[in-house]
């Protein structure tokens, strides 16, 4: 249901975060390398015929220029979801953020933050949660947990300060 993309085995530590995320609220996913520098040719081909296989969110990581998210959301009418990832040879980051944030009128790239695939897969689940009953009861769960993690940490920090 959502294809996992990345420019290059290196960004998998990162990009598994939304593999991770995707699997905890039962949503199937694909995951590959396509490089929109090496491989352009494969790029188009698996944006192209994204839909045609099922896929409803793509989710794409990038360092350094980070072309692979906006040069998909040019060739799919797909939601995309970028993740900047800080790779080898980045500015701090800040040339994969710019590089998804500031796409053209007309190819929307949704932007997570550095590094940030668990949210992506989130966002990913989200999407299609909004036409999807059961994925959205699951989501629907999962924010309930939130709140009780933050009551369970609570619960430690008071017990630390009283100590």
């Amino acid at each position: 249901m959502v294809g996992i993309i990345m420019g290059s085995l290196s960004d998998r530590k990162v990009m598994q975060e939304a593999a991770d995320a995707l699997k905890e609220l039962g949503i199937t996913f694909e995951m590959e390398i396509v490089s929109a520098h090496r491989t352009p040719e494969r790029m188009l081909e698996y944006a192209a015929g994204a839909r045609n296989r099922g896929l409803k969110v793509i989710i794409a990581g990038a360092g350094g220029a980070a072309h692979l998210p906006g040069m998909v959301a040019s060739l799919t009418s797909l939601p995309v979801i970028g993740v900047p990832v800080l790779s080898s040879n980045s500015i701090d980051g800040w040339d994969s953020v710019l590089s998804i944030l500031q796409m053209p009128s007309g190819v929307p790239v949704a932007t997570v933050a550095l590094n940030g695939a668990r949210n992506a897969g989130i966002l990913a689940a989200q999407i299609i949660g909004s036409g999807d009953a059961q994925v959205g009861h699951r989501l629907d769960i999962f924010k309930e947990s939130l709140k009780e993690k933050v009551a369970v940490m609570n619960e430690e920090l008071k017990n630390s300060i009283d100590k």
